[in-house]
């Protein structure tokens, strides 16, 4: 019978010898026990149901479901136990996702075994580790969900926008409009600062991106 102390720790990656070795480094620990391993989607999400372990370190890689997809599952189910994330890509939706999600922590594959089993410990204390290589994605993707959630650009912008998807030019975008083409470059300015963008096509690709182009 484990100590009621311990933290119990599931590890879920497809790579053997990635996986073995973190097994190996969570027993090094003297306050970690663990709780088992798995290289498969299915497997690792019926086994965290099963056996509840504190934390459960999950590849968002994995075959069969990945680890977002074992995450949604278990918050679905009310599963208590703390969840991180390892993942190739740091891309800042997946990351916004996860962390949307609940997952404790999102750490770059690339981490190392120390920096992993530190995030177990600081997970099962409660706490909430993001790799530094992912919180600026993190923000970037947060500040764009904020914004699109919002009038991004006032009725004239938009419809200079939507002329410049058009192929218009400056000069002609003012005739129709019937203001002047210095205005017209006033409001170019403001979308592009809006969009964050500093040209026309990447302007239109934003807008489309942001559904603000139909």
């Amino acid at each position: 019978m484990r100590a009621p102390d311990r933290i119990t720790v599931y590890v879920a990656d497809d790579h053997p010898v990635f996986r073995e070795a973190v097994g190996r480094a969570i027993k090094s620990r003297p306050e970690f026990e663990l709780a088992g391993l798995a290289a498969d989607g299915r497997e690792a999400l019926a086994e965290i149901r099963s056996l509840v372990p504190s934390v459960a370190i999950v590849d968002n890689g994995l075959p069969s479901l990945t680890g977002v997809d074992i995450l949604r599952a278990l918050q679905r189910d009310s599963v208590p136990s703390r969840v991180i994330i390892l993942s190739a890509d740091e891309s800042g939706p997946l990351v916004y996702e996860a962390v949307q999600l609940g997952a404790a922590a999102f750490l770059s594959k690339a981490a190392t075994l120390t920096e992993i089993c530190d995030a177990v410990a600081a997970v099962a204390r409660g706490g909430t580790v993001l790799a530094p290589e992912v919180q600026q994605g993190l923000v970037d993707e947060m500040r764009t969900r904020s914004l699109a959630g919002a009038p991004l650009l006032s009725e004239r912008e938009s419809e200079v926008l939507r002329l410049i998807a058009d192929g218009l030019s400056a000069p002609e975008i003012a005739a129709q409009l019937f203001i002047s083409p210095s205005t017209v470059r006033t409001h170019v300015k403001n979308l592009f600062e809006k969009l964050g963008v500093s040209d026309r096509a990447a302007a239109v690709a934003e807008g489309m991106r942001r559904r603000l182009l139909e």
